[in-house]
């Protein structure tokens, strides 16, 4: 297996730092089990950069993995055949890689995943074995950059380093993660967050085949864009919100529906045109409006991804402005319905666009409603950018952050 060096894997600001936190984990592994570790691996978090609520209604997405990611120390265990996983601020979790058993008293536990991971390698027709690790991540919780998805990633990558000669492909692992998160741990979850953050890089996942979905890799070097990608958390209250997020595939898929079809890509945004008043008599004006939205954000991904292969920065700047525009006015996720007083992200987006001043491109980041927003800042502006940010929503609200250039990787001290 191929292993990256620091240099490789982060930006050149940031070798000397995590140079210290690798060390740091490296000595909290051989404080917990008496000897040292053997292998390091690192997952990177994901950002959602183009097709918002498109995935659902199997359309296209644009993702990114980032700079915040899940590390580990590492030494296989092949006696006891047990993995043993440490995450700073956790208990310990033990697993036995034999019991490939579902528990449902364990889901929705970090010790479901690593059964998970364990299982799906060997129902792949992989190998799978223990080991011991000490893990640390700063992917951050709640903020939509999927801790969850890099921890899964992370175990992946560490059996296929350990076990299988590096030959299972970063597809695949995330395949496998999203088995582990569907069954092992309960959630429903699609499969751009697992791949995001398993290939790295931008890439596009194109799901109109829902088993077969179509992963391509964007070459981009994000360094010498001249901007930081900054994901600004609004502290909104997150409680009671799922019907919002429900009722936009549900209202997608009633459209669809009026067709005899099951979901948005199976008909055209003409035949929606041509149908619209007996549309909107049937299925309510927000399900049209939010239908509108699939078909031109689904259709704005191609146009990003293009902009980045071809070097066009400004371009690709222009169409995630026209993504965050549609999702205000036409997908509707930007605040509730249920409690139209609470609108930080309305406000965010109003004060990202201010302090830009024509210049970047801002919009919600995820499924939107409260949380974060995503925004393209030009360096020269990122420090009153991050202050203005601040001043409003709170110190570390704004967080600085790139666009990582490989997935799960076995790493090089």
């Amino acid at each position: 297996m191929k292993k990256y060096t620091l240099d490789e894997v982060y930006t050149a600001d940031m070798t000397a730092f995590q140079r210290e936190r690798y060390n740091r984990v490296a000595d909290e592994f051989e404080k917990l089990f008496g000897e040292k570790p053997t292998a390091f691996f690192s997952a990177p978090g994901r950002t959602e950069v183009g097709g918002n609520h498109t995935d659902h209604n199997f359309g296209c997405v644009l993702a990114a993995g980032v700079s915040l990611d899940v590390i580990a120390a590492v030494a296989p265990d092949t006696e006891e055949n047990v993995i043993t996983i440490k995450s700073e601020g956790f208990p310990m979790d033990t697993v036995n890689v034999d019991d490939d058993a579902i528990y449902e008293e364990q889901k929705n536990t970090s010790a479901a995943l690593i059964r998970g991971m364990s299982a799906g390698f060997k129902k792949n027709g992989h190998n799978a074995g223990g080991f011991k690790a000490y893990a640390t991540s700063n992917v951050l919780k709640g903020s939509g950059l999927s801790s969850s998805a890099a921890y899964e990633v992370l175990i992946g990558t560490i059996l296929n380093g350990l076990y299988n000669e590096g030959e299972v492909s970063a597809v695949e692992i995330a395949q496998i993660a999203q088995f582990a998160e569907n069954v092992y741990f309960g959630k429903p979850s699609g499969l751009m967050d697992q791949m995001a953050s398993s290939v790295g890089g931008f890439i596009t996942i194109d799901f109109a085949d829902e088993k077969h979905p179509v992963i391509d890799s964007v070459k981009f070097d994000f360094t010498k864009s001249g901007h930081a990608l900054c994901i600004v958390d609004t502290k909104g209250n997150h409680a009671d919100l799922t019907p919002e997020y429900a009722a936009i595939p549900a209202e997608m898929k009633s459209v669809a529906a009026f067709f005899g079809k099951k979901v948005l890509r199976e008909i055209t945004k003409e035949q929606l045109l041509e149908n619209i008043c007996a549309v909107r008599e049937k299925c309510s004006d927000r399900a049209v409006l939010r239908a509108l939205h699939f078909f031109d954000d689904n259709e704005r991904v191609g146009k990003e991804a293009s902009a980045l292969s071809e070097g066009d920065f400004d371009a690709f700047l222009s169409l995630i402005n026209e993504s965050g525009d549609s999702s205000f006015k036409y997908l509707q996720n930007i605040y509730a319905s249920s409690a139209p007083n609470e609108q930080g992200l309305s406000l965010a987006l109003y004060l990202a666009k201010q302090a830009l001043g024509g210049e970047g491109a801002c919009r919600v980041h995820g499924g939107g409603f409260a949380g974060t927003i995503q925004a393209f800042v030009p360096e020269k502006k990122l420090e009153a950018f991050k202050a203005e940010m601040e001043r409003v929503f709170g110190e570390g609200s704004c967080y600085v952050l790139s666009i990582r250039p490989v997935g799960g990787v076995q790493i090089d001290l």
